[in-house]
């Protein structure tokens, strides 16, 4: 497994790495120690998960399932937003970070956390506040790395401004919701985390399994599957959507290449990217996902010549 630098800054990470949302949610505890056994088996080293995850299920099945081969890996966690009705007062974000951290590092049997996230960013709190606090868990050897996830262009600006003047900890890294069928991101968000040296780690590389290519223009959803039966997903799954996978999967198909491959190769190809994290729900995904990672890099003729959307 290729592994990358995480930024500027950050530590080494595998180049595919797995995600815990589906543990203790959709997956108990046996799945999930089979899902990440073959993960490790397989060479991934970067494993994400968060406070929120499976109602907090999800950190503690990960620490166990990792048992002592934690120390040989990358474990990310996130920590989650203040109460929604509760009114923002100087110190409330610094007290979340911190009454989540002691959380986290709890349910995942661990004394320190590797990459430590702001999940989503508060829209009353200061920038400041964040990374200050997340300052003092470095201090504390309670985590090693902060980073943030869904911050737009604008506040990944205003984030550096505060570290660079105020001296505050930087984010290593951003998690962002990236791939070929969402490309919004590259306008503005993209060019401000490379400007700064923010690593990229892009999640839902697959938009939900429209990219692995099981979903097909014509053939209706499959049965049980995640947009047959989540209202939350089969929004994307519209005639536009699917026109365009037939697109990219002819292309993949004219390299001797599959979607699922394609999907991991575009991503990994960007000036950037780290690690691609994607979930799985079995042995098989886990080891597809990390063999989709390794078989293709993309040349500039590839990423030139793919089919763009519309």
């Amino acid at each position: 497994m290729e592994t990358r630098w995480l930024g500027a800054l950050g530590p080494q990470v595998s180049v595919v790495g797995l995600g815990g949302n589906n543990f203790g949610a959709r997956l108990d505890e046996r799945q999930t120690r089979a899902v990440v056994h073959a993960a490790l088996d397989a060479g991934v080293t970067h494993f994400d998960t968060a406070e929120t995850y499976g109602g907090g299920l999800s950190e503690v099945f990960l620490g166990k399932a990792l048992g002592p081969r934690r120390k040989d890996v990358i474990v990310a966690s996130k920590f989650a937003r203040r109460p929604a009705g509760e009114p923002y007062a100087p110190g409330a974000l610094r007290r979340r970070i911190y009454e989540g951290c002691d959380v986290s590092l709890r349910r995942l049997g661990t004394d320190y956390i590797d990459i430590y996230y702001q999940h989503h960013p508060d829209p009353e709190a200061p920038i400041e506040e964040a990374q200050e606090a997340l300052g003092e868990l470095i201090t504390a050897g309670k985590i090693h790395f902060a980073a943030c996830s869904n911050y737009d262009a604008g506040q990944i600006e205003e984030a550096a401004e505060v570290s660079r003047t105020l001296g505050r900890t930087p984010f290593v890294a951003c998690q962002i919701h990236w791939n070929l069928l969402f490309r919004e991101v590259e306008a503005d968000l993209v060019p401000a985390l490379l400007r700064h040296g923010i690593g990229m780690v892009p999640y839902f590389p697959l938009e939900s399994g429209l990219l692995t290519g099981k979903y097909r223009m014509g053939q209706g959803l499959p049965q049980g599957s995640r947009l047959a039966t989540n209202d939350r997903y089969r929004g994307l799954a519209t005639a536009d959507a699917l026109a365009y996978v037939e697109r990219l999967r002819g292309f993949a198909l004219e390299r001797r290449h599959t979607l699922l491959e394609l999907a991991f190769a575009w991503l990994a190809s960007q000036e950037g990217v780290a690690s691609v994290i994607a979930g799985a729900m079995t042995t098989e995904q886990v080891r597809a996902n990390v063999a989709a990672g390794n078989s293709w890099r993309l040349t500039g003729t590839d990423l030139e010549d793919i089919p763009r959307r519309g």
